[in-house]
C-alpha cells in the first residue's frame, strides 16, 4: 500500500494561520504566519527562535486564503500541473480546496476537484485538490514527496527583535534614530566596511526618540550641532511694552 499523506501535510492543512500566538499574546506582530514541518505547528515570528533549526515555511495571505511560495513548496512535494498566481513579484499557490460552483460546464479547464475555472494547461488550483486527485488515481503519494533536509526563510522575511518602550521598531534599512543632539551616522549599502557620518543632508531625516518630531533637511550644506541646538531650545522673550505718549 503506498504512503498516505504526510503527518507535515496533514497539519498544513488543519493549522489555523493568522491567528494570534497564544504564547505570545501581549507581543506585537504575534500573528501565526510560519508552519514548522518538524513540530507539524504553525507558530509567530516571535516563536522562531525555538525553531531556528528546523524546516520553516512561510505562510501568506491572498485574497482571504493561505498561500505559500511555489518556490518553497517545491522543495518538499511536487506542484506540476497546479495553478500559480503571482503577488509581489513571486509565484503562489494555494494551500487549501477553493470550491466554486458552475451553472454549466464549457470548453475552458476546471479543476479536478472543485470545478473552479482554471488557466491551461493547469488542472489543480490548490496543493489540497492534487494531493486529493492523487490519492484517489494512483493510491500513493511518495512519487510525488522529495526529500528535503533543510527549508529556510525568505531573506525579506522579518523577525521581531525585543526592543525597549522608548524604540522605535521596523526602521527602514539604512535608517538610524538619533537624538536630535547627535550627528547622523549612515553606512554605504556598497561597501560595508566604510561608514560615513553625516550631518542632516538633501532628502534624510532625522528622528528624535520619545518626541516625536521629525527634521527634514533639504539643504545639501551641513548644519552645525549649534544651530541645531539653537533651534531646537528657541523660546519666546519676555514682551515688551511699546512706551507711553
Amino acid at each position: 500500500m503506498g504512503i498516505q499523506k504526510p503527518a507535515w501535510l496533514e497539519a498544513l492543512y488543519s493549522q489555523k494561520f493568522f491567528v494570534g500566538c497564544s504564547y505570545h499574546e501581549t507581543a506585537k506582530k504575534n500573528e501565526k504566519n510560519v508552519y514548522c514541518l518538524d513540530c507539524c505547528i504553525s507558530i509567530c515570528p516571535h516563536c522562531i527562535p525555538s525553531h531556528r533549526f528546523h524546516r520553516l515555511l512561510q505562510v501568506r495571505r491572498y485574497v482571504y486564503h493561505d498561500v505559500v511560495r511555489l518556490e518553497d513548496l517545491q522543495k518538499i512535494i511536487d506542484c506540476s500541473n497546479v495553478q500559480a498566481y503571482t503577488i509581489n513579484s513571486a509565484k503562489v499557490v494555494f494551500i487549501k480546496k477553493r470550491p466554486q460552483n458552475r451553472q454549466f460546464k464549457g470548453a475552458a479547464n476546471y479543476c479536478t476537484s472543485c470545478d473552479r475555472s482554471l488557466q491551461e494547461p493547469f488542472i489543480h488550483c490548490s496543493l489540497g485538490c492534487k494531493v486529493d486527485f492523487v490519492l484517489k488515481h494512483y493510491k500513493d503519494l511518495s512519487p510525488f514527496l522529495r526529500t528535503c533536509n533543510t527549508l529556510s526563510l525568505s531573506p525579506d522575511f522579518l523577525v521581531p527583535q525585543d526592543m525597549g518602550d522608548d524604540e522605535i521598531k521596523n526602521e527602514t534599512p539604512h535608517s538610524t534614530i538619533v537624538d536630535g543632539d547627535e550627528p547622523m551616522s549612515w553606512s554605504s549599502g556598497s561597501s560595508g566596511s566604510e561608514n560615513m557620518n553625516m550631518a542632516y543632508s538633501s532628502d534624510q531625516i532625522v528622528r528624535k526618540k520619545r518626541s516625536g518630531l521629525y527634521f527634514c533637511g533639504r539643504s545639501a550644506n551641513k548644519v552645525s550641532d549649534e544651530d541645531m541646538a539653537t533651534s531646537m531650545s528657541r523660546r519666546k522673550g519676555i514682551p515688551q511694552r511699546s512706551p507711553l505718549c
